[in-house]
């Protein structure tokens, strides 16, 4: 006998009951797309059956449940096992949407989705990112918890749960993840290791044979053990012990069988990403005592047992709204505060705690000015959290007096060097160390959660490792602010290793990422306040190492024009252009100097600053020409950074400054003008367009 939460019996066969209805929804779907991963949910049935219906807390009837427990399939290759189980415990997710699995306009894609099907918190399938995202869904939970939680009102306290596979395991994503988390002591974050010992291609002893289980112990991590993945009693015993565990993430490692049950296919890698087949779909249920026909049955028995979670649900959420109640009435502003941030809305006044800049021909870098802008909001917006991957010192990024988000509660002065400010929980700075690609990951995890804006931050070129997580953010539509410094070859000496060229237009390739390259402290300031009115997409922000000109924006367009994309920085004087001049970032004060120059020489030159194509388009089309008139072909675009894409904005007529090759080592402005972006150079070019001489 099991029991489930509510701790009332279940008898033996109604639970193999329940876990094989779970497996052949999956069995079934998958042979009926001809399409998808039927392995996997075959063999971790029993865990999920285990998981869902005696510890998971969460209410099928409100997936949106602020307090529920988040479950990731990191191993998102076997979804039909989510889509199972999220359709027989009761969430908008109806049989139909099962059986048509894999197809066009479904709500039940090939690997999970968030936002597309009720009951998924992340959008998983590239190996490890799921397992990264946890971390950071249980450090949400942790500093919301902290942040808010007093004696005798838990308002926040659940757990994060995941099933991981041997493949999220081999993803130096995970590793990177699970390093961190064991430093943080995660201790509400626990994963079941879906120990199968087959990958796609063969078995695992053919790449993977390194002790997994002292690995994890050696991050800090709690590991048990479960030897057979279909012992329901051990299986929750292991998650009870998972679950009393206060102080340290939990791997439970189970051994499993991929394919269970099928006479040709258990224990081999056939059964990972190929249906069964029609005969072989048949052979497995007469083997597990399953009917042949029809397909897709769920028995009422099991049906009605699963859907216990809609009562279950219901009244823990009741509970947790009636206790919410009581606390509005204790701690009545931390209850607005609360409140706010569930609903995804900013303090009111936030926008006027912005810097403004005074003209200053020197100037600032813009990484410096987005720090300053950073830290004066972070006094109205307390849901900010981020950090970056060891580069505080010079990415600015860091929030003063934040406190840092730490393993333990105890003061700065007991950590030599350490940043002034609490360390524990309630820190709001998150360091990473050297982990781009887990910082990605776990950035998207605090995403998902709910509550929380959060940020990472690391060098332009670094851009790389966090592709993936980006490209997610961006499928998931996660509010999630990547911020990048050292944006162009004039980082100088480091050399072309940490000179970014490709970068921008790899970022501008990712679909609903928005990329905004401010060109002055004032256009950098605007920048952050664009990126957090973005609710449904993340927002990549590109700055400056070196010092750029504040630039006097008297007779310039105000700096405010970069929420539209791209405005009229400077015209020419007494009529239409005959020439249009565009640039970001860095550029735009060298293009300012070359416009005034042609202007000088009579060549009538209007100067567009661009930071963000992405907000460009979604400009009325009257917009966009008025700002880049069709009727003007001679247009010259000039960005420190690959010319990719820039032809769309050119046109077949225009030119672009820009770099095809790889940086060099040497002064930032030597490397520059050794690369042609000067005035005289950005003034060549353009008479060139308009057939002048020089």
């Amino acid at each position: 006998m099991t029991r489930d939460a509510a701790s009332e019996p279940i008898p033996s066969e109604l639970a193999q009951l329940c876990i094989n209805t779970i497996r052949f929804l999956s069995v079934d779907a998958v042979q009926k797309a001809n399409s998808g991963h039927p392995g996997m949910p075959m063999g971790a049935a029993a865990m999920a059956f285990v998981l869902w219906t005696r510890f998971l807390k969460h209410n099928p009837a409100n997936p949106k449940w602020f307090d529920r427990d988040r479950f990731v399939l990191s191993a998102g290759h076997g979804s039909m096992l989510l889509y199972s189980l999220l359709h027989l415990t009761g969430y908008d997710l109806p049989l139909e949407e099962i059986k048509n699995f894999r197809q066009y306009g479904s709500i039940t894609p090939g690997h999970p989705e968030r936002g597309r099907t009720p009951g998924v918190e992340v959008t998983t399938g590239p190996l490890g990112q799921g397992f990264g995202n946890g971390v950071g869904l249980a450090i949400a939970e942790a500093h919301l918890a902290a942040r808010f939680n007093r004696p005798g009102f838990k308002v926040i306290n659940h757990h994060t749960y995941g099933i991981v596979s041997d493949g999220d395991l081999m993803e130096g994503v995970a590793s990177e993840a699970a390093s961190l988390a064991g430093h943080l002591r995660l201790g509400k974050l626990i994963y079941l290791y879906d120990d199968n010992r087959v990958s796609l291609a063969s078995a695992t002893d053919l790449c993977f044979t390194e002790d997994r289980a002292g690995r994890f112990e050696a991050y800090g991590w709690q590991v048990l053990t479960v030897s057979d993945g279909n012992d329901l009693a051990a299986l929750a015993n292991a998650l009870e012990t998972a679950r009393q565990e206060k102080h340290k993430p939990s791997l439970i490692v189970v051994r499993t069988h991929i394919g269970y049950g099928s006479p040709k296919k258990q224990d081999s890698f056939e059964a990972h990403g190929s249906p069964l087949g029609p005969d072989e779909v048949v052979a497995t249920k007469k083997a597990l005592g399953w009917p042949a026909e029809p397909p897709f049955l769920v028995p009422d028995e099991a049906r009605n047992y699963f859907r216990r979670a809609l009562e279950t649900g219901g009244k823990s959420e009741a509970l947790w709204r009636s206790r919410l109640e009581e606390y509005a009435l204790q701690f009545p502003d931390l209850a607005r505060e609360l409140e706010l941030i569930r609903n995804d809305q900013l303090a009111p006044g936030w926008e006027e705690l912005l810097p403004q800049f005074p003209a200053d021909p020197k100037g600032m870098a813009t990484r410096i000015a987005f720090g300053k802008a950073l830290n004066a909001v972070a006094k109205r917006i307390p849901n900010l959290i981020g950090g970056s991957a060891d580069l505080n010192p010079s990415t600015f990024t860091a929030i003063q007096d934040g406190g840092n988000f730490e393993g333990n509660d105890f003061n700065a002065e007991d950590r030599q060097g350490a940043i002034s400010g609490p360390w524990g929980r309630e820190g709001i700075n998150v360091h990473f160390g050297v982990r781009e690609h887990a910082m990605g990951a776990i950035v998207n995890g605090l995403g998902a959660h709910g509550g929380l804006i959060p940020y990472g931050a690391t060098f332009l070129t670094f851009s790389d490792y966090l592709r993936p997580t980006l490209r997610l953010a961006a499928l998931s539509g996660l509010r999630v602010l990547q911020i990048f410094t050292h944006d162009s070859i004039a980082m100088g000496e480091d050399g072309p290793t940490h000179q970014p060229v490709e970068h921008l237009a790899s970022l501008r390739a990712i679909p609903q990422l928005t990329v905004i390259r401010p060109a002055d402290a004032n256009e950098a300031s605007v920048a952050l306040a664009v990126a957090l009115r973005v609710h449904d997409a993340p927002v990549a922000i590109v700055l400056s190492r070196q010092s750029l000109p504040v630039l006097d924006r008297s007779g310039l367009g105000p700096a405010q024009g970069l929420g539209r994309g791209a405005y009229v920085l400077a015209d020419p004087p007494g009529g239409a252009p005959d020439l249009l001049l565009i640039a970001t970032g860095s550029e735009v004060p060298l293009a300012l100097g070359a416009q005034r120059r042609l202007l000088e020489e009579g060549i009538k030159t209007r100067l567009v600053s661009m930071p963000s194509w992405e907000l460009f388009e979604n400009q009325p089309e009257g917009y966009r020409n008025e700002v880049l008139p069709p009727q003007v072909t001679a247009r010259l675009a000039v960005e420190a950074a690959s010319p990719m894409g820039w032809q769309r904005w050119v046109g077949a007529a225009g030119d672009v400054l820009g770099i095809e090759r790889y940086g060099a080592s040497a002064p930032g402005d030597v490397v520059l003008k050794e690369y042609g972006f000067t005035v005289d150079n950005i003034c060549a070019r353009a008479r060139r367009l308009l057939g002048k001489r020089d």
